[in-house]
């Protein structure tokens, strides 16, 4: 959904809220486009505002690691919560009903080729989001903290 031509930024900050909402109201089984997907929500640090701010994002897993990828739906820019986790990497995940600590950090080279292609396998909208634009989309690793 982000970055989607078709929703404005308006209905788009509503989308989220509703589905954060619903995520947090039935630990994370929520209905509509992304019922059965593998869904968590990721609280990052402003990197400006010093504000907490909550993006929910499908994700996979390798070797007990959460994967996220910062697609931004093939816009030419990388989301908001991206720059966030950059400059603050410790955040907070929801998985389910569960919340806990984690620290992210962005992989290069070939760990983050071997990440995308494996989350792309699965979800192929994000080989898609790739091909629709110049930048690299990054790839995200969050690690439990304690």
């Amino acid at each position: 959904m982000a970055g989607s031509d078709t929703f404005s930024s308006a209905d788009f900050k509503a989308f989220n809220t509703n589905l954060i909402a619903e995520y947090r109201a039935t630990g994370g089984q929520v209905s509509g486009m992304f019922a059965g997907a593998p869904l968590l929500l990721l609280t990052t640090t402003g990197a400006r505002s010093g504000q907490e701010h909550v993006t929910p994002l499908v994700y996979t897993t390798d070797d007990g690691r959460m994967v996220i990828i910062a697609s931004k739906g093939g816009a030419p820019a990388h989301p908001d919560w991206f720059h966030n986790l950059v400059a603050n990497p410790d955040v907070t995940v929801e998985l389910g009903a569960e919340t806990f600590a984690a620290r992210a950090s962005v992989p290069h080279g070939e760990e983050r080729q071997r990440l995308f292609d494996q989350q792309a396998a699965q979800m192929p909208n994000f080989a898609e989001y790739q091909r629709n634009t110049a930048r690299q989309i990054p790839v995200v690793i969050l690690e439990r903290i304690g």
